[in-house]
């Protein structure tokens, strides 16, 4: 049995924004260097990790301490807390795409990858 590989998922023209089950996420900063990146990405998945032992262990203090760490990660990344960008345009971060300025383009692409 073989798997057909995932589709990555569109990004907004603007870079800003991948988007996931009709919901825009922040992308990570583009002016991060790529060390900087993979260092951020490998404490991200070290505390995702941390987390899903703890789940498992049933130890809350040790799941919220990881929590803390994907959180602070993020926000390293630029995924999460003040947008990266500079121009002053709003954070549609985690809205449902048809509800934001990048509806139409949605759309179309949608249109397109139907025919």
């Amino acid at each position: 049995m073989s798997r057909e590989p995932k589709q990555k998922p569109p990004t907004t023209p603007d870079g800003r924004y991948f988007v996931m089950k009709g919901v825009l996420w922040r992308c990570s900063d583009p002016g991060l260097g790529p060390k900087q990146r993979a260092l951020l990405v490998e404490a991200l998945m070290h505390a995702r990790r941390d987390v899903g032992q703890a789940l498992r262990a049933g130890d809350s203090e040790a799941e919220r301490q990881a929590r803390a760490r994907v959180h602070k990660a993020k926000v390293a990344l630029g995924e999460r807390g003040p947008p990266w960008w500079t121009d002053g345009d709003p954070d549609f971060n985690r809205h449902r795409v048809e509800n934001t300025p990048y509806a139409a383009w949605f759309h179309a692409l949608h249109v397109r990858r139907s025919r």
